[in-house]
């Protein structure tokens, strides 16, 4: 039997007059990264919501470690990490003070898990920087840095690369891929933007006017979706060199521009682009193309539209 760490079972959440999610039998298993796919208003954050008992279900359940009583799900909860929509900061208190605040109300002994938090993200050294001050990147990673107050076991992160510039969103694809390949942290992670899903994801759910409409791996998308990873470097010789010697099953092209095309790589997006940085080439453009993926998805929706509006 599968160990999942959440499985819903006909989970409905009806509004007055609009059905947000619509009997949705979901299941994400134990050191996944499960990345779902859907169109803004499709119930991705709905479904989040009722998870991190934010919200209540119309009807239906939830299973969450193994536990589906309520007194069950409220401890299982404990083992969550949850960041949704905008992190609710207090403006006018530093990185650390809002940690702080977050520890208190979560009844964490250790103020050590502060700091380490903080240093994962990279917020370590702001100071007396009021939370008001910081760029939209860094209330992205500060809102990350309480989700990971407690080093909790499974992390629900809806729309996380929202206001990051591509650099910031290439850090933030590594870090939650080096938190998933070191601890064994499961993942649940929303976005509209199918790129960004690619470079994560070990499990796929298609949600759509809220239903689900299909759950698969990645090497099941993979097979039906031809795609290849387009990178751009400030030095193309050394990178394809790298490449080759490294990825030797792979295919590699190298374009007229001197972009490189990679295909079927057997390591993820996450690793190649750390092995890239860490060998001190400068990123500059790192994204799936997959013409195919967008079809496939706008193919399972019945509609024709574009990846911006997903």
């Amino acid at each position: 039997m599968e160990d999942y760490v959440l499985q819903t079972r006909q989970l409905t959440k009806q509004y007055a007059t609009h059905t947000a999610l619509d009997q949705v039998n979901l299941s994400i298993r134990k050191g996944s990264i499960y990345g779902f796919m859907g169109q803004n208003g499709a119930g991705k954050s709905t479904l989040m919501r009722i998870v991190s008992g934010l919200a209540s279900p119309s009807s239906g359940s939830i299973e969450l470690f193994g536990r589906s009583s309520d007194s069950g799900i409220v401890q299982a909860r404990k083992r969550m990490g949850v960041t949704i929509e905008n992190p609710a900061l207090f403006p006018h208190m530093t990185a650390w003070e809002n940690m702080e605040v977050r520890r208190l109300q979560k009844g964490i002994a250790s103020r050590t898990s502060i700091e380490a938090a903080l240093d994962i993200v990279g917020l370590r050294d702001t100071g007396r920087k009021p939370a008001k001050d910081f760029s939209l990147g860094m209330k992205q990673r500060l809102g990350l840095a309480i989700a990971l107050l407690g080093d909790p076991e499974f992390l629900i992160l809806d729309e996380p690369t929202n206001g990051l510039d591509p650099i910031g969103v290439m850090e933030m694809r590594q870090l939650l891929t080096k938190l998933n390949q070191e601890t064994g942290m499961t993942i649940l992670i929303s976005s509209h933007i199918l790129s960004e899903l690619h470079l994560l994801a070990t499990h796929y759910g298609i949600i759509h006017q809220g239903r689900l409409l299909e759950q698969l791996t990645a090497e099941e998308l993979n097979g039906k979706c031809r795609q290849y990873l387009h990178i751009k470097v400030n030095n193309a010789d050394q990178a394809e060199a790298l490449l080759r010697n490294q990825l030797a099953a792979a295919r590699i092209d190298r374009m007229a521009d001197d972009s490189i095309r990679l295909y079927d790589p057997n390591e993820r997006p996450g690793t190649i682009s750390s092995l890239l940085s860490a060998s001190g080439l400068e990123i500059e453009q790192f994204m799936p193309v997959s013409e195919e993926l967008e079809r496939y998805f706008i193919q399972k929706i019945g509609g024709g539209v574009h990846e911006s509006s997903l």
